[in-house]
Protein backbone atom coordinates (compact mmCIF):
# COMPACT_ATOMS: atom_id res chain seq x y z
CA UNK A 1 0.00 0.00 0.00
CA UNK A 2 1.64 3.72 -0.55
CA UNK A 3 0.64 7.11 0.19
CA UNK A 4 1.52 10.27 -0.08
CA UNK A 5 3.65 12.03 2.20
CA UNK A 6 3.53 15.62 3.24
CA UNK A 7 6.26 16.11 0.86
CA UNK A 8 4.61 14.93 -1.83
CA UNK A 9 6.37 11.90 -2.80
CA UNK A 10 4.87 8.10 -2.83
CA UNK A 11 5.64 6.60 0.42
CA UNK A 12 4.86 2.88 1.54
CA UNK A 13 3.38 2.26 5.27
CA UNK A 14 7.19 1.89 6.64
CA UNK A 15 7.99 5.11 5.23
CA UNK A 16 10.12 4.24 1.82
CA UNK A 17 10.03 5.46 -1.03
CA UNK A 18 7.65 4.22 -3.61
CA UNK A 19 6.00 5.02 -6.99
CA UNK A 20 2.42 4.76 -7.21
CA UNK A 21 1.82 6.65 -10.21
CA UNK A 22 0.41 4.65 -13.06
CA UNK A 23 2.16 3.03 -15.83
CA UNK A 24 1.46 2.14 -19.47
CA UNK A 25 2.49 -1.58 -20.86
CA UNK A 26 5.95 -0.65 -21.07
CA UNK A 27 6.49 0.56 -17.56
CA UNK A 28 6.18 4.30 -18.67
CA UNK A 29 4.40 7.12 -15.85
CA UNK A 30 1.41 8.17 -16.72
CA UNK A 31 -0.70 11.48 -14.95
CA UNK A 32 -1.98 10.56 -12.02
CA UNK A 33 -5.54 9.75 -11.65
CA UNK A 34 -5.21 7.86 -14.98
CA UNK A 35 -6.12 4.01 -15.50
CA UNK A 36 -2.43 1.95 -16.43
CA UNK A 37 -2.01 -1.25 -16.28
CA UNK A 38 -1.73 -3.38 -13.28
CA UNK A 39 2.19 -3.59 -11.69
CA UNK A 40 3.72 -6.60 -10.74
CA UNK A 41 4.23 -6.79 -7.18
CA UNK A 42 7.30 -6.55 -6.18
CA UNK A 43 9.36 -9.23 -3.83
CA UNK A 44 7.18 -12.33 -4.98
CA UNK A 45 8.87 -15.59 -4.63
CA UNK A 46 8.27 -17.86 -7.60
CA UNK A 47 9.29 -21.45 -8.43
CA UNK A 48 11.59 -20.91 -11.72
CA UNK A 49 8.40 -22.88 -13.76
CA UNK A 50 6.06 -20.31 -12.51
CA UNK A 51 8.51 -17.40 -13.25
CA UNK A 52 8.88 -18.27 -16.98
CA UNK A 53 4.90 -19.14 -17.26
CA UNK A 54 4.36 -15.31 -15.89
CA UNK A 55 7.23 -13.93 -17.40
CA UNK A 56 6.23 -15.64 -21.27
CA UNK A 57 2.28 -14.59 -20.62
CA UNK A 58 4.00 -10.70 -20.20
CA UNK A 59 5.91 -10.43 -22.94
CA UNK A 60 3.76 -12.09 -25.05
CA UNK A 61 0.61 -9.21 -24.05
CA UNK A 62 3.21 -7.09 -24.82
CA UNK A 63 4.44 -6.31 -21.41
CA UNK A 64 8.09 -6.41 -21.13
CA UNK A 65 8.51 -3.92 -18.28
CA UNK A 66 6.71 -5.77 -16.48
CA UNK A 67 8.19 -9.65 -17.81
CA UNK A 68 11.52 -7.63 -16.40
CA UNK A 69 10.19 -7.16 -13.14
CA UNK A 70 9.10 -10.83 -12.47
CA UNK A 71 12.67 -11.94 -13.98
CA UNK A 72 14.01 -9.56 -11.51
CA UNK A 73 12.15 -11.11 -8.76
CA UNK A 74 14.00 -14.44 -9.53
CA UNK A 75 17.52 -13.09 -9.83
CA UNK A 76 16.92 -11.45 -5.82
CA UNK A 77 15.06 -14.37 -4.37
CA UNK A 78 16.77 -17.40 -6.33
CA UNK A 79 19.85 -19.10 -5.75
CA UNK A 80 23.27 -17.97 -5.98
CA UNK A 81 24.10 -19.70 -8.65
CA UNK A 82 20.99 -18.82 -10.33
CA UNK A 83 21.39 -15.36 -9.95
CA UNK A 84 23.40 -14.02 -13.32
CA UNK A 85 20.75 -16.17 -15.11
CA UNK A 86 17.89 -14.47 -14.01
CA UNK A 87 19.46 -11.11 -14.40
CA UNK A 88 20.63 -11.46 -17.86
CA UNK A 89 17.23 -12.64 -19.06
CA UNK A 90 15.86 -9.14 -17.16
CA UNK A 91 18.60 -7.92 -19.10
CA UNK A 92 16.44 -9.32 -22.54
CA UNK A 93 13.07 -7.96 -21.10
CA UNK A 94 14.34 -4.19 -20.31
CA UNK A 95 16.37 -4.39 -23.49
CA UNK A 96 13.05 -5.06 -25.48
CA UNK A 97 11.31 -2.26 -23.11
CA UNK A 98 14.02 -0.03 -24.62
CA UNK A 99 13.80 -0.75 -27.95
CA UNK A 100 9.96 -0.29 -27.63
CA UNK A 101 10.10 2.91 -25.99
CA UNK A 102 12.12 4.24 -28.87
CA UNK A 103 15.92 4.47 -26.89
CA UNK A 104 17.13 2.04 -29.62
CA UNK A 105 20.82 3.09 -28.33
CA UNK A 106 19.91 1.61 -24.49
CA UNK A 107 17.89 -1.05 -26.03
CA UNK A 108 20.23 -2.12 -28.25
CA UNK A 109 22.63 -2.30 -25.58
CA UNK A 110 20.96 -3.98 -22.91
CA UNK A 111 19.93 -7.02 -25.90
CA UNK A 112 23.48 -7.52 -26.07
CA UNK A 113 24.40 -7.75 -22.63
CA UNK A 114 21.67 -10.32 -21.77
CA UNK A 115 22.49 -12.20 -25.06
CA UNK A 116 25.54 -12.40 -23.50
CA UNK A 117 24.93 -12.98 -20.45
CA UNK A 118 22.61 -16.07 -20.90
CA UNK A 119 25.23 -17.48 -22.75
CA UNK A 120 27.93 -16.88 -20.40
CA UNK A 121 25.64 -18.63 -17.60
CA UNK A 122 25.15 -21.57 -19.78
CA UNK A 123 28.14 -21.90 -20.62
CA UNK A 124 29.54 -21.73 -16.98
CA UNK A 125 26.91 -24.00 -16.06
CA UNK A 126 26.91 -26.45 -18.28
CA UNK A 127 23.35 -25.85 -19.10
CA UNK A 128 22.40 -24.29 -22.46
CA UNK A 129 18.35 -25.31 -21.63
CA UNK A 130 17.82 -24.53 -17.58
CA UNK A 131 13.78 -24.76 -17.17
CA UNK A 132 13.04 -25.45 -20.30
CA UNK A 133 14.37 -21.89 -21.30
CA UNK A 134 16.03 -21.95 -24.95
CA UNK A 135 18.98 -19.84 -24.21
CA UNK A 136 20.92 -20.29 -27.51
CA UNK A 137 17.93 -19.19 -29.43
CA UNK A 138 17.01 -16.45 -26.98
CA UNK A 139 20.60 -14.37 -27.32
CA UNK A 140 20.54 -14.99 -31.13
CA UNK A 141 17.43 -13.49 -31.22
CA UNK A 142 18.04 -10.64 -28.64
CA UNK A 143 21.02 -9.86 -31.09
CA UNK A 144 18.72 -9.96 -34.08
CA UNK A 145 16.79 -7.66 -32.72
CA UNK A 146 19.28 -5.39 -31.60
CA UNK A 147 20.76 -5.32 -35.35
CA UNK A 148 16.78 -4.50 -36.44
CA UNK A 149 16.57 -1.50 -33.90
CA UNK A 150 19.69 -0.24 -34.92
CA UNK A 151 19.28 -0.22 -38.88
CA UNK A 152 15.10 0.93 -39.08
CA UNK A 153 15.77 3.56 -36.19
CA UNK A 154 12.62 3.51 -34.87
CA UNK A 155 11.05 1.37 -32.23
CA UNK A 156 9.70 -1.72 -32.24
CA UNK A 157 6.29 -3.49 -31.19
CA UNK A 158 6.86 -5.55 -27.96
CA UNK A 159 3.86 -7.97 -28.85
CA UNK A 160 5.16 -8.09 -32.26
CA UNK A 161 8.93 -8.76 -31.07
CA UNK A 162 8.50 -10.88 -27.75
CA UNK A 163 10.21 -14.07 -27.68
CA UNK A 164 9.63 -17.50 -26.64
CA UNK A 165 11.56 -18.39 -23.60
CA UNK A 166 11.21 -21.93 -24.74
CA UNK A 167 12.10 -21.71 -28.46
CA UNK A 168 10.28 -20.59 -31.44
CA UNK A 169 9.30 -17.01 -32.10
CA UNK A 170 5.70 -16.22 -29.87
Amino acid sequence: MSSTSGDGRDRDTEGRARNARPRDGLGRPLPYGTDGVERQPEGVVRTPEETVVEAQALLEAGKPFHAHEVFEDAWKSGPTEERALWRGLAQLAVGLTHAARGNLTGGARLLRRGAGAVEEWGAASGRSRPYGLELPELASWARKLAEVVEQDERAVDAEAWAPRLRGGKA
